[in-house]
């Protein structure tokens, strides 16, 4: 059960709340109840029972999946007001978690019973359709994965990726293994083509770094 401060910071972080009427809204407090996971923590793996959704309220969690050769490719990540289509699909359909998640950014989330989950959707439209907006966005973030991974060059996969990551941090602070496990590649690939990026003058490798010199050529380079 959430105390009347938790419910009010989580209104704030999941506006489909404050559009719940009385009678929702007063079993979402009763029903539902607060975490907390510290980044690096499991939240899933592959084959566990759901017993419960989370919905975040502040960091950061890591979907992703590995094949038989070992190599990882994320699926997607979902942060505040969000949760995760994998364990909406699996409370629906009774079925085992089908990859893995795990917190990459501490975080702290109001857990909702499998049960009650199940029960919510057939009950309230609102709930339903909070479900259907967040299965329908993420299906369209899968399908754009599925088209890189089988049409776009990986070179020019990479260059995406590093321009994309460095909105948010530059120089970035990563490895050839982690852009590998993000991307679905293995870290010789990786390896080859930023070396084959910093010959031509696009970045500069560092220990851990990654610092793009050419934006245009390496924009450019993302397209092909």
């Amino acid at each position: 059960m959430l105390n009347t401060e938790q419910f009010q910071r989580i209104s704030r972080a999941l506006p489909i709340l404050n559009r719940a009427d009385p009678s929702m809204a007063r079993e979402f407090q009763q029903v539902t109840s607060f975490t907390r996971i510290p980044s690096g923590r499991d939240v899933f793996v592959e084959g566990d029972t759901v017993e419960a959704i989370a919905l975040l309220i502040s960091g950061v969690v890591r979907v992703y999946k590995i094949g038989e050769t070992g190599r990882e490719i994320t699926l997607y990540r979902f942060g505040t007001g969000e949760s995760c289509i994998l364990t909406a699909n699996a409370i629906l359909s009774r079925q085992s978690f089908p990859a893995l998640a795990i917190v990459e950014r501490d975080a702290e989330a109001v857990l909702v019973p499998a049960e009650t989950f199940r029960n919510w959707v057939h009950r309230y439209d609102l709930w339903r359709d909070f479900v259907f907006d967040l299965l329908s966005q993420r299906i369209l973030s899968l399908m754009v994965i599925v088209d890189e991974v089988a049409f776009r060059r990986m070179d020019a996969r990479v260059a995406a990726y590093l321009l994309e990551r460095s909105k948010a941090q530059h120089p970035l602070r990563t490895t050839h293994q982690e852009i590998a496990a993000e991307l679905g590649s293995s870290r010789e690939v990786i390896s080859r083509i930023l070396e084959s990026f910093a010959s031509q003058g696009f970045i500069r490798a560092g220990r851990g770094t990654l610092e793009i010199l050419d934006f245009e050529a390496l924009k450019s380079h993302s397209v092909v």
